[in-house]
């Protein structure tokens, strides 16, 4: 992981990381963020692709007219056409047989004609409704048929004749009848022509219109593939290349490379995103850098600390050693001086040599009581399972002569295993016995009840007595060393105990306090760690090896006089 060394600081912090972005804010399209991007985008493309599509629909539409027009007007006028020119053909041919045989069987195919005329003619008009060329087309041949047969046809079939002999009418006008049906015949082939001519255009017109329906779809498709080439590519180059490489400089900062800067490019928003993540590489190399010097700052004061607790633990070797032994001579040869020259000394002088020997002797338990409340947590530091009971034992025993001198009745619940210093917590139950026993009521002999139950993760246990007990207001002085609430006169020790105790459950991980409630007398409770139980373990440890205690164990234990002062740190008001 990168440290200060690696770190490499960029002036002008965040505000000088957005500065770029600000300049690039006035230049146009630079200052368009990716939601701006994209929907300008989607409107440009949805705007062409409307285009196109009105143009291929019309088109389209275009195309459907054209064939709509040469399949249901140009053709079928066509066909007519031609139907009306067969329909009087076959009158012109049924009259001119008729005119030269007399026989009136030759005028069925006049009136057949007439039929196939009038039909024709109903079926054209509304196929040229439209078109005034073919309707005049139209027109003309209708005049020159109605000529013909007004003139000729009619008044043929009309005369009487004699069979096998010619229509002497027909004979007559022969001459006029072909000249009126070579006019029919002329309209009928300008009719035609036109018609024809009209279904040739409509038909190219077709064609025309097809091939830009086409033309129009294909520009569509070919727009559509360019549009998707060109999002592609926008978004690769505006979006998804500007994460990678902003994904790419994040994952070089979050191996420790701490010194690489962080690029913003892209759109407005991921050059902000880039700026901000940069400031925040800013930030963190400044904490990195302020964290690294502290650290060496913490490994400088633990050097310290340690070259402080090596001196102190010299300097507990010479007050264990040293500092006692002057102690002992100056109360071995006060007590000496005492002896040889007591005869010789006044009351006064014999005053002032007991003043003597019980300093030093005080003087001596003070630095023994100090150098036991420096090396909790240093000294003894053996973590392992300690039964509670057989510390318990343990410490009736060691103060048995101090109970059974202060008639002291203790009730004691089934203690559990912990894990822990055992020595530690030897002195733990032998001062908060001890203090119990020593701070009595004068007028009642002492009760006191230990007891302890689960609490989840924690055992909490209670030491309770009937004596003079703590006011509330002392509930945290007395755990302060040296406090003391009474006279060494009234109440020997130098006030060390429940500081020790205090300092012994917290290396423990619990919590010790006075209960405020309780009364009368004092009860201190506190609580330590509950020992775990080993992986495959199929029950609860027993009662005194962990388990839950039961209450109802009665014992009178008696210290000896030696314990008694262990605890006398504990004052009562």
């Amino acid at each position: 992981m990168a440290t200060g060394e690696t770190i490499v600081q960029t002036a002008g912090g965040p505000e000088a990381a957005h500065a770029p972005d600000r300049a690039h804010g006035r230049s146009g399209l630079s200052s368009w963020t990716t939601r701006r991007w994209l929907r300008v985008g989607v409107g440009v493309a949805l705007a062409v692709l409307a285009a196109l599509g009105s143009l291929g629909i019309w088109a389209l539409n275009r195309s459907t007219t054209l064939t709509d027009q040469l399949v249901d007007q140009r053709s079928p006028a066509l066909v007519n056409a031609i139907r009306l020119e067969a329909a009087l053909v076959n009158q012109e041919t049924g009259i001119r047989g008729y005119g030269l045989s007399g026989q009136r069987q030759f005028l069925e195919p006049y009136t057949q004609g007439l039929a196939d005329e009038r039909t024709a003619l109903d079926r054209l008009h509304p196929l040229v409704q439209g078109d005034p060329r073919a309707r005049a087309d139209l027109d003309e041949v209708a005049d020159a048929a109605a000529a013909w047969q007004g003139v000729i046809a009619q008044p043929v079939a009309d005369a009487r004749a004699t069979p096998g002999r010619p229509v002497p009418l027909a004979t007559e006008r022969a001459g006029e009848g072909r000249a009126a049906f070579d006019r029919v015949r002329r309209s009928l082939s300008a009719q035609q022509e036109h018609l024809r001519q009209a279904r040739i255009t409509a038909g190219e017109q077709l064609e025309a219109s097809v091939r830009l329906r086409n033309g129009v779809f294909t520009a569509i498709a070919a727009v559509i593939v360019l549009l998707a080439v060109l999002v592609f590519e926008g978004l690769r180059r505006g979006i998804t290349r500007p994460l990678e490489r902003l994904g790419t400089d994040v994952r070089h900062v979050t191996r420790g490379r701490f010194d690489h800067p962080i690029a913003a490019t892209g759109p407005a928003d991921l050059r902000r995103l880039g700026l901000d993540v940069e400031a925040m590489r800013r930030r963190l190399a400044e904490e990195l850098s302020a964290a690294e010097r502290t650290r060496r700052l913490l490994d400088e004061q633990a050097a310290d600390l340690r070259r402080s607790n090596a001196e102190l633990e010299q300097f507990a070797y010479v007050a264990s050693h040293d500092l006692q032994e002057p102690l002992r001579k100056v109360s071995s040869f006060t007590q000496l001086l005492q002896r040889r020259y007591g005869d010789r000394l006044d009351e006064r002088a014999d005053q002032y040599i007991a003043f003597a020997v019980d300093g030093a002797n005080r003087m001596q338990t003070l630095i023994s009581d100090l150098l036991d409340f420096s090396r909790v947590g240093r000294v003894h530091n053996q973590h392992a399972a300690v039964d509670l009971d057989r510390i318990a034992d343990q410490t009736a025993d060691v103060l048995s002569v101090a109970i059974e001198e202060a008639g002291a009745e203790i009730r004691r619940d089934p203690l559990p295993t912990v894990v822990g210093d055992a020595t530690q917590l030897g002195m733990l139950w032998q001062n908060l016995i001890s203090n119990a026993v020593k701070f009595r009521h004068p007028g009642r002999p002492p009760r006191i009840s230990v007891t302890a139950r689960r609490d989840g993760d924690l055992w909490q246990f209670s030491v309770a007595d009937n004596g003079i007990g703590i006011d509330s207001e002392f509930a945290e002085k007395v755990f302060v060393i040296f406090q003391r609430l009474h006279t060494k006169d009234a109440y020997p020790g130098n006030g060390i105990g429940l500081a020790m105790c205090k300092k012994i459950v917290e290396f423990h991980g619990g919590d010790i306090a006075i209960d405020p409630e309780y009364g009368p007398g004092a009860r201190i409770v506190f609580t330590l760690p509950a020992q775990q139980p080993e992986a495959g373990a199929g029950a609860e440890p027993e009662a005194g090896a962990g388990a839950e205690p039961q209450p109802g164990t009665w014992s009178r234990v008696v210290p000896d006089a030696a314990g008694a002062d262990a605890g006398a740190g504990e004052s009562r008001p």
